[in-house]
């Protein structure tokens, strides 16, 4: 009986129905596309950090291993741990900011890099050949709209694009790192240093060597132990902005369902007043109203799944090395809870509204 009336008004008004589900499936969608950036941006970095082939990596004391851009290393560190007990191969790389959103360029040592994380696989074009060459990636290629042989901006300059490559080494972006720290002013300076061991069961016994030499002060890790804290509660700041994130859907879910559902009890007063003259009881008002509410809520939690779809393809076409986001399955029934419980709570002031209003008074009303 109640299903069938909150079908019922459903139809009746589906334009104010349509636009409650859009408007509590917009907050869900904010929260499954910023729960998917984050995840996606983590993935993506890891999987570049896995990359690159290295074991070890060696960051300047005081350094964070979130910390993206400076080159506070001396470059003579990285032949001597060359020499390391159980080191096969070293290599340093300098990060520099791009001055776009996450855009990083990073400077290598081309012999070096390939000798360790095996060399990149071109799609299209060469490798460095001109002072003014620069490699990028097949994410930062297709974002940017360039092809091997084109211009880009770069820097405050322009770089002739000497190569594609497929994602998933280090970077997007690459230029031999001494042009990178000649143009930067960080000459014989580094971000890091890599280290790839002779078997992986000597990682700890390198990592404890390094660090009794090198001294505690410097971030000095497994590459599997930094990747595993790689994480969203890892990154500063992004924890609460994903929690201030979902109390905006909250409150947008209870606002919404809150001014559709009482403009509704307004509608049908003289319906009500009808129902209570059959002996409808205060509770069977409130359930038809609240039985709406869940409908809409249910309702938004689908539109926002779908629509967290749409962002992700919309995203990959304009922004794809800047913004990859992630389908996050786990975080549907999250969002669908916080979209269902501001539902109801929106519901609820007008259907007590409604469950108490008198049958006389509901009957005269025009």
């Amino acid at each position: 009986m109640i299903s069938k009336l909150v079908i019922e008004n459903v139809k009746h008004r589906p334009m104010r129905s349509m636009l409650s589900i859009l408007l509590i499936g917009v907050p869900v969608t904010l929260i499954l596309t910023l729960v998917g950036l984050s995840q996606g941006i983590i993935e993506e970095s890891a999987k570049r950090s896995r990359g690159v082939g290295a074991d070890i990596i060696v960051r300047a004391p005081g350094t964070s291993m979130l910390s993206f851009s400076g080159a506070p290393l001396p470059e003579e560190l990285v032949p001597m741990l060359a020499k390391w007990p159980h080191v096969k191969l070293a290599t340093g790389t300098m990060n520099h900011g791009a001055g776009g959103l996450l855009e990083i360029v990073t400077g290598i040592d081309v012999d070096a890099f390939n000798k360790m994380s095996g060399g990149f696989t071109f799609l299209e074009g060469h490798t460095f050949e001109r002072p003014d060459d620069i490699v990028i990636d097949q994410y930062y290629a297709r974002q940017r709209k360039v092809h091997a042989g084109d211009t880009t901006e770069l820097l405050n300059r322009p770089w002739h694009v000497a190569g594609v490559v497929a994602p998933g080494k280090l970077s997007r972006i690459f230029l031999p790192i001494k042009i990178l720290q000649d143009l930067t002013a960080n000459r014989n300076r580094i971000s890091q240093v890599y280290l790839k061991v002779d078997d992986p069961k000597n990682i700890p016994l390198v990592v404890s060597s390094l660090k009794s030499k090198l001294g505690d002060e410097y971030p000095i890790m497994p590459m599997e132990q930094l990747i595993s804290l790689t994480s969203v509660d890892n990154v500063p700041g992004l924890r609460p902005f994903i929690n201030v994130i979902v109390g905006i859907a909250v409150i947008i879910a209870f606002a919404v369902v809150c001014l559709s559902m009482y403009m509704a009890v307004l509608q049908r007063t003289r319906e009500i007043g009808i129902l209570k003259s059959l002996g409808a009881s205060k509770w069977f008002i409130l359930q038809i109203i609240l039985a709406e509410a869940l409908f809409l809520g249910f309702g938004g939690t689908a539109l926002g799944i779908l629509l967290s779809f749409a962002t992700r393809a919309l995203l990959a076409v304009f922004v794809p090395a800047s913004l990859p986001q992630a389908i996050v399955p786990e975080w549907w029934p999250i969002a669908g809870l916080i979209a269902v419980g501001a539902a109801l709570l929106g519901g609820l002031y007008p259907g007590l509204t409604a469950a108490r209003q008198d049958p006389i008074e509901a009957l005269a009303y025009e």
